[in-house]
């Protein structure tokens, strides 16, 4: 596999895309093959493990909206809203390590209550 050209906000921007598309494939190419990612669900190792992870929320998304891209040398930040059949909207982040064209840390942050208010979990007030 060779190495991604671009800065750290072309790579990450350009995964975002393609898992925001549905396309695994394409996005698992922008990951290195030992990639860390801390999601709020705990720590993922490795390329297949982060692709599990993701795969299933990519297939329920009905829109995504990139809201901002910033990074430095080695580094991007990610904010964006995704939606899907039972949330309208919901705002992440993600904060992407890059070494040698592919992501080798990724950082997920996102809004949990917009899913709690749809499952009932908790009431709004």
């Amino acid at each position: 596999m060779t190495d991604k050209k671009g800065t750290a906000v072309d790579i990450s921007v350009a995964y975002y895309r393609s898992w925001t598309a549905g396309m695994l494939d394409s996005a698992s190419s922008y990951l290195a093959g030992n990639v860390i990612c801390h999601a709020p669900a705990g720590e993922l190792n490795g390329r297949d493990a982060v692709r599990a992870f993701m795969e299933p929320f990519a297939a329920s998304l009905t829109g995504s909206t990139l809201l901002a891209a910033f990074g430095a040398d080695d580094e991007a930040l990610l904010m964006y809203s995704t939606g899907n059949d039972a949330v309208p909207s919901a705002p992440g982040a993600e904060l992407h390590r890059v070494q040698d064209g592919r992501i080798v840390e990724i950082r997920i942050i996102f809004d949990r209550l917009p899913f709690a208010l749809a499952r009932g979990d908790v009431v709004k007030a």
